[in-house]
Order: C-alpha cells, then structure tokens, then sequence
C-alpha cells in the first residue's frame, strides 16, 4: 500500500513540475513577445485653415450639401448622357465587380474569426510486413485472450475507417484576426469610395466633350455667319472692279480669305465628329448623334454662393476618403503584422467513427473523439516576422503620406477653383463688350468703304477681328464650362 502512495505522490510531483516547466516556457515567450516593435499611428493630417478664402477672417460651419448633376449642370440633355454612362459604361461596369470582389474579400476576413468545421470520410487499406511494429503488434494482438472475435484485426489488408467530423479555431488573443478583417473592411469602404471617384472622373469626362461639341457647333455657326458677311463683302468689292472704283488685287484677297474661312469650317467639322465620336466610346455606343444643347447651361453660381465647410468638402470627396480609408487598412495590417511576434492558441479536435473493420464501423464501440490544445511561439524564422512588419508599417507611412497629399491637393485645387470661376465672369464680360464694339466696326468699316474712307484692307481686318473675337469668346465659355467641371470634380461629384 505504502509503494502504491509513493507512485501516487512521485507522479503528482512529476505533474507539478512539468506545469511549472510550461507555465515558465508560457511566461518567457509571452515576455519576447511584449518587445514587439511599435505600430506607427499616425492618421491625421496637418490641420487644415477654416476657410478657403485668406481674406475672410470667419469660418463657415455649415455641412456642405452635396451635389446633383441635374442641379450643378442644369443641361437635361446632358443629365440624360451622365445617367446613359452610369448603366453602360464598360470601366465603370468593371469597377462595379471589382466592387463585389472586395465585398467577398471582406466575408472571408469576417469569417476567419470562427472555427473551421470539417466533415471527413476516409477509408484506406495497409498490408503491414511482418518485421514492421504495426505487424508484430497486429499479430500478438490476435492471439490475445483479452479481445472478444468483433477486435480481432485482418493482418493481410488491415482497414482504417473514419467518418465524422474536424473542428480547428484559433484563439485571436492579440487580434491578429480581427485586424486582418478590419483591413478587408476598410479596403472596402475604399473600393467604394474609388468607385465614387471613378463615377465623378467618368461624368467629368463626359461633361467636358459636351461642352467641347457645343462650343464647336458656335463656333461653326460663327464661320457660317462670316462667310455670309464675307460674301456681301465680296460682291460688294466686285461690284465696285467692274465700274472701275475697285482693284483685282481687292477681289484675289477678299477671294482669299473666303478660301481660308471654308478651310477652317471644313476641319471644325472634323473636330466636331472626332469628339462626338469620342463621346459615344464612353457611353458605351456604337456611332450616332449626339443630342446637345445650343448654348452652355450653368447652374454652379448656386453652389459658390454657399459658405463652404473646408473640414465638410474636403473629407467628402472621394479621393480624399479612397486614401483615408486605405491609411485605416494599411495601420490595422501594420498591427495584424505586429500580432505575429506573439504566440498563437490552437484549439481543436474531432468526433466520429474510427474501425479496422467495415462489421463494427458503426458499433458504439467504434465511436471515438478528440481534443487538441496548442501554444506556438516565433522564436527563430529567418526574420520573416521582422521583415513583414517592417514592409507593413512602412506602408503605412506611404499611406500616411498619400492621405496628407490628397487633403493638401485637395484644398489648393478646390481654393483655386473658387477663385477661377469668379474671375471668368468679368472675362466673358469684357470680352461680349468686345465684340460688340468690333461689330460697329465692321459696319462702320463698309459704310467708310463705300464713301472712299476706307479702303479694302480695313474691311479685310476688321471682319478678320470680329471673328476670332466671336472665336475667342466660344473658347473663353468653353475654358468656363470646363472650369465648372472641375469644381464639380473638387466639390466631390456626385450624379444623385
């Protein structure tokens, strides 16, 4: 009795320090874990100024309201483009599955917090030789008197069968896990916020050769209306050689600059089919017309007479949340990284029936089940742990540095922007007052011609000034409505 309480108390003993043992290993891995290196965290940007405007001492505090297309544009034709390219735009179709492929990424990172469930059936059949422990032990077990004739094994093929099931979880102690997923899910918000980007840059496009075939087709209206004063011109210069009051050398170049106008109205053509053209790519379309307005529709001025929230704008756009989004996934990547330098718990087992023969597969004597616990520690992996955070915490700071870039870029744009549609008004102002004293100067030019105060040359200068004024002015209208896409692109964009 006395010997069997001597095992007892040896194999406690025993128990006891092998405990220790682990309890100390557990200890000294925990404590080289703690001297992980440190996740950057920064993920703010320099504090921006309250208002876009240095002369304006009080900042506005108001929530910007975001933009409608029918409402920032006020072109319906137009409207109807924009909502065409939304449904059939290849790139933007593609963004669209990119999108989904981001959604799935992030219910996988979801799902990887839970325990992986196996379902497993396998069958397998071993001849075992004779000089092998298996059979040795299979056959000394068959001569056993302990075995009833159901556990006697077949030593020429002896089967293993198993049907049940596998359970495998690993303990996100440190959140390895849950930051991966974070990432995912962050890099998802980003994907969506490309996808804004990519609607705005889409729409912005479609929007600029629009206003691009609308100045075209002034533009051509403009030379058609010259060559008709052209023409007057020339009949008139013609008219005045045959009775002798007016030069050959008059009519070649009245001639001339008639040949040169119908050269220029033939490429404008060319031009206005090239970017129609272009235009139909982007919807998705093969050929046709385009339907357009006659003249440019702005409804911008609504927008610029709110009092802009600079914190409000800027963090709306979508390149500015994009980069924003990718900084939060990029931090908790950094910070998944960091979690490998602790140890990791796995836990697990299996349930289910396990025979050597097909007879007693699915006795109750065959069912038989387990449980796994494990504790892995890194402590030498040829610094792959190292190496991962460090790339991960410098991408980061990439990150970083991009998010402080788009609010910068951002600001500057958006501040020079406002200032730029303000300065077109008075531009296209002096310009009209332009055209209209050089279309004085045209009649004028004639009525002095016709009296012998003029001769063919002023009148020559005078139509070629008013036309590239008139010109001029299309292009002048043209660099606004261009502008006020822009600004619709720095405000955020937006076609709802």
């Amino acid at each position: 009795m006395k010997e069997i309480l001597n095992q007892y108390k040896n194999a406690d003993m025993q128990f006891i320090r092998t405990t220790k043992s682990a309890v100390i290993i557990t200890g000294i891995l925990l404590l080289t874990a703690c001297s992980a290196p440190k996740v950057s965290n920064k993920l703010d940007a320099a504090k921006l100024p309250e208002n876009f405007d240095a002369q304006r001492k009080e900042a506005s505090t108001e929530t910007f309201i975001p933009l409608k297309t029918e409402t920032f544009f006020k072109d319906p034709k137009l409207e109807v483009l924009l909502k065409k390219a939304i449904a059939k735009n290849p790139d933007y179709l593609i963004m669209q599955e990119r999108i989904l492929i981001a959604n799935s990424h992030l219910k996988v990172a979801k799902l990887a917090l839970l325990p992986s469930l196996d379902l497993v059936a396998d069958a397998s059949g071993t001849h075992f030789g004779k000089y092998t422990m298996e059979g040795v032990g299979n056959y000394d077990t068959n001569f056993s008197q302990n075995i009833t004739e159901k556990q006697r094994i077949n030593e020429d093929v002896t089967p293993n069968l198993f049907l049940g099931a596998k359970v495998s979880w690993e303990a996100d102690i440190w959140g390895k896990l849950s930051n991966r997923k974070k990432a995912a899910q962050q890099r998802f918000f980003a994907s969506q916020q490309g996808m804004r980007l990519l609607q705005t840059r889409l729409l912005g496009d479609i929007a600029d050769l629009y206003f691009k075939l609308i100045a075209l087709d002034k533009q051509a209206a403009i030379y058609d209306n010259n060559l008709k004063t052209q023409e007057r011109a020339l009949d008139i210069v013609s008219a005045q050689r045959s009775v002798g009051k007016a030069t050959e050398l008059a009519v070649q170049q009245f001639n001339a600059q008639n040949n040169n106008i119908h050269a220029e109205a033939s490429e404008l053509k060319l031009s206005i089919d090239q970017t129609e053209k272009a235009l139909l790519t982007l919807l998705g379309e093969y050929g046709g017309k385009v339907d357009r307005s006659s003249d440019f529709l702005a409804g911008h001025l609504e927008v610029l007479n709110q009092k802009i929230s600079v914190d409000s704008i800027i963090h709306k756009r979508p390149d500015v949340s994009e980069a924003y989004f990718e900084l939060l996934a990029s931090n908790a990547d950094a910070k998944s990284a960091r979690a490998a330098f602790f140890p990791t718990v796995n836990l697990g087992g299996y349930a289910g029936f396990n025979s050597f023969s097909f007879n007693t597969f699915f006795d109750a004597g065959s069912f038989a089940w387990q449980l796994l616990g494990g504790l892995t520690a890194p402590v030498f992996n040829k610094g792959q742990i190292k190496q991962e955070f460090y790339v991960s915490n410098r991408r980061q700071e990439i990150s970083f540095l991009q998010y402080q870039n788009a609010v910068t870029t951002a600001f500057n744009e958006l501040s020079a922007l406002l200032h730029r549609n303000e300065a077109y008004e008075d531009v296209l102002k002096y310009k009209l007052n332009e055209i209209d004293h050089l279309e004085i100067a045209v009649n004028v030019s004639n009525d002095l011609y016709l009296s012998g105060y003029a001769n063919y040359l002023e009148i020559i200068n005078a139509q070629k000034n008013k036309l590239q004024a008139e010109l001029d002015f299309v292009d002048i209208q043209l660099r606004n409505a261009n502008s006020q896409v822009l600004l619709y692109k720095a405000l955020g964009g937006g076609i709802n």
